[in-house]
């Protein structure tokens, strides 16, 4: 892995002050320890008090409004449109689609572009650490369609086995998907080599950026990703919003996912002419003060920088794994610091990860205990659960502190 570019450090009390929810307390005298960012992240003053303008002052439909509350309005929608683009190295603002998060992107792009592009016996190749958001879509569509989908194994080290995905690529599938950050292990895959083998091999790329976007540096030029997805909620923003990014001949060739309004030009008792993209997959009146409110938070990750926000992280995960292995009992699933992103997902030996979750909890901790919606995985390293410690921004050394003094009493708890 090549080394990443040297960061100036964030100000983590600066950042934390502009956060109001890390100011609370989850019991009398017992300080929120936020630490479920791969779940979803807090949100800045900034984003909710864009999205709260919004309501105050502008709030109207967009597009079709010729009075001045909508063209403010489509203006704002628009503008977000275009940072998102800027933010991910896009080569134009038409190939950013809004989706209601990463996992609706996934299953527009089964319908869209997999019920007219792939036939009987043509084959989708997935990897072992997927989301099941990159799953299931193409699980029900191998269904209806029978086609074959093949599954990149994860080696011993948390990572993938690319002599095997160079090997299942000789089978020729049509479209390749793949996480750009396990959500469970923090593995970070090599995104432009797995794109540059695909693509040799005839087959379209589809990235599930989810933990990744929020984190680190994405270009999506640079990589030469067909289709990326990712979520809002992930990366500062509100929920009810994601976004896929597509190439603009891929987009075009794409029938539309849902009918009605927005997505036409012309509609006739006998028929409809759709939009163009984006537009043809956006039917309906969007989320506009969450399309807003996303623009606010890559804004407010501009201001950082994202190579600094990555850098952060990996001082985070560092500290967390060398703090959690003087635990007895704890075993951290995937590779080691330098390999992976801002999470840490451990068994406990004698504790169900829901009560060690449950323990946590009672010192103001938040974690996430289960399968994290990646069951093979976990089915992979023959454990059914894990307890998920994720960091992000504003998360401190000594949050993680506190994280392993919790843990030790789930010891002594469960011995």
């Amino acid at each position: 892995m090549k080394p990443e570019p040297i960061s100036k450090s964030i100000d983590v009390d600066l950042i934390r002050a502009d956060f109001p929810i890390l100011q609370r307390e989850t019991s009398p005298g017992v300080p929120l320890v936020y630490l479920d960012n791969a779940a979803t992240s807090q949100k800045p003053l900034s984003v909710i008090e864009a999205m709260n303008a919004y309501y105050r002052k502008y709030n109207s439909n967009v597009h079709r409004g010729i009075h001045t509350l909508s063209e403010e309005a489509t203006v704002a929608y628009e503008k977000a449109r275009a940072r998102i683009a800027e933010f991910i190295g896009a080569s134009s603002w038409q190939e950013i689609v809004f989706t209601r998060n990463a996992t609706e992107a996934f299953n527009l792009l089964a319908h869209s572009w997999g019920r007219t592009k792939l036939t009987r016996g043509d084959r989708i190749l997935l990897t072992e650490m997927e989301h099941h958001a990159n799953i299931v879509p193409w699980q029900m569509l191998a269904a209806e369609l029978e086609v074959i989908l093949d599954f990149v194994p994860i080696s011993e080290d948390g990572k993938l086995n690319l002599e095997q995905y160079r090997v299942l690529l000789g089978k020729g599938p049509k479209l390749v998907g793949f996480t750009q950050m396990s959500n469970v292990l923090g593995t970070i895959n090599p995104v432009k080599e797995m794109t540059t083998l695909a693509h040799e091999a005839g087959a379209i790329v589809v990235v599930d950026g989810a933990q990744s976007v929020p984190h680190m540096p994405v270009n999506v030029v640079e990589d030469d990703v067909d289709f990326l997805a990712f979520s809002s909620h992930k990366m500062l923003g509100p929920t009810g919003i994601g976004v896929l990014y597509g190439k603009k001949d891929l987009l075009a060739e794409m029938p539309p996912f849902l009918g009605g309004g927005d997505m036409i030009k012309r509609v006739e008792l006998t028929g409809f002419t759709t939009n163009e993209a984006p537009y043809k997959f956006e039917a309906g009146t969007p989320a506009i003060a969450e399309a807003i409110g996303l623009g606010v938070a890559i804004d407010y990750l501009d201001s950082l920088g994202m190579e600094s926000v990555r850098a952060h992280e990996r001082e985070m995960v560092t500290y967390a794994m060398e703090r959690l292995e003087e635990v007895p009992g704890v075993v951290v699933l995937g590779p080691k610091a330098e390999a992976r992103g801002g999470v840490t997902s451990f068994t406990f030996q004698g504790a169900h990860p829901h009560d060690v979750a449950q323990v946590l909890d009672e010192y103001g901790i938040a974690v996430r205990a289960g399968h994290h919606c990646a069951m093979p995985v976990h089915q992979r390293f023959g454990v059914l659960a894990t307890t998920r410690a994720s960091y992000y921004i504003y998360n401190t050394t000594s949050e993680v502190d506190s994280l392993i003094e919790a843990l030790y009493r789930v010891q002594e708890l469960f011995g």
